[in-house]
């Protein structure tokens, strides 16, 4: 009897079950469809704002408002619809349950966060933009995306390196574009013996051919050192647009015509050399001084200098053991 009993039930509680659900049917559907509307609401309400902020100047901004009003409305979509699907679901109490469960979110999801506020940051202070090309430590190229996790650039190389915003806002950032000029220098090292003033004209001739050098400011060569074998004359000069292609193209030109202008005017460009000498003399055991030159040898008049580290009686047994060699052929057989 009590078989039948629990039978009965449990085959209530399921028909209950199953009508409950197919009663929530109808309130899922709208739910779902109130969900996906929230959702294009949200979706074409940040394609607006990124179209209306297509400006350089406006463009970070717009992607931040985008992507915020966008989980906004997606939020609230989703209370909406839950608040449809269950009608006693309190949006209230959910609030306040995120509220107390904040903190442990925020410990479990702390690098996620990190770098997401990070992002936006970066999107409304502008440190660099979209298109800029940047330098991070050992990376460098241009920005392609700023998401709200990381920043993504293209290498000059054709690879692309994501970066999370949080490495990028916390560290030291290189924006070659930043300005729309850039200065270019390189080192051109001369002959001791050639004409410094004849070779900064040559130089500076030479820049100012090239029209993307600009006039102002003005380009430069500079005395920055006297090295071991040349003079180091420091060509500079700012070009327009300062992008890595234009500066690749600029020091390319520069250098070869600068090279062979001062080939053509008879001015050295040396490369480094180096003069050594060999000889047995060193420190203390050097002999007399004053009858021999530094890297010649002994006058043949003189007393050898002694061997480096040797003993006067260690090199007196040295030399026993070779006269007796010499003496003594049949010794010298068996010791071989």
């Amino acid at each position: 009897m009590e078989d039948n009993i629990s039978l009965s039930a449990a085959s209530d509680k399921i028909v209950s079950m199953v009508q409950g659900a197919i009663a929530l049917i109808p309130n899922l559907v709208i739910g779902l469809v109130v969900f996906i509307v929230f959702w294009l609401i949200g979706k074409i309400l940040r394609s607006f704002v990124r179209q209306r902020t297509q400006n350089r100047d406006t463009r970070n901004i717009g992607l931040v408002f985008g992507r915020l009003s966008q989980g906004g409305l997606i939020i609230l979509g989703f209370l909406v619809a839950a608040t449809i699907i269950f009608p006693s679901f309190n949006p209230a109490d959910a609030l306040a349950t995120l509220g107390i469960g904040g903190v442990a979110i925020g410990f479990a999801f702390k690098d996620i966060l990190q770098n997401f506020l990070a992002g936006i940051l970066i999107l409304i202070t502008e440190p660099f933009r979209l298109d800029d090309q940047i330098v991070f430590k050992d990376f460098e190229g241009t920005v392609e995306h700023i998401e709200t996790r990381a920043t993504t650039i293209r290498t000059y190389d054709g690879r692309r390196v994501v970066i999370p915003n949080a490495e990028l806002f916390t560290n030291a950032v290189m924006v070659n574009t930043a300005y729309d000029h850039r200065r270019l220098q390189y080192d051109i090292g001369i002959g001791y013996g050639d004409d410094i003033a004849r070779a900064k004209d040559i130089i500076l001739e030479t820049l100012n051919s090239r029209p993307e050098v600009l006039e102002d400011p003005k380009p430069e060569a500079l005395v920055v050192e006297l090295a071991d074998s040349t003079i180091n004359i420091r060509a500079r000069w700012w070009i327009e647009p300062p992008r890595r292609a234009d500066a690749v193209a600029s020091m390319d030109w520069v250098l070869e015509n600068i090279c062979n202008q001062l080939v053509a005017a008879g001015i050295d460009l040396p490369f480094p050399t180096q003069q050594i000498l060999f000889h047995d003399q060193t420190e203390e055991t050097d002999g007399d001084r004053s009858r021999q030159r530094e890297g010649w040898p002994v006058s043949p008049k003189s007393d050898p200098p002694r061997a480096l580290n040797l003993s006067r009686s260690v090199l007196t047994m040295v030399q026993n053991q070779r006269s007796q060699r010499q003496t003594d052929p049949a010794k010298q057989s068996n010791h071989q």
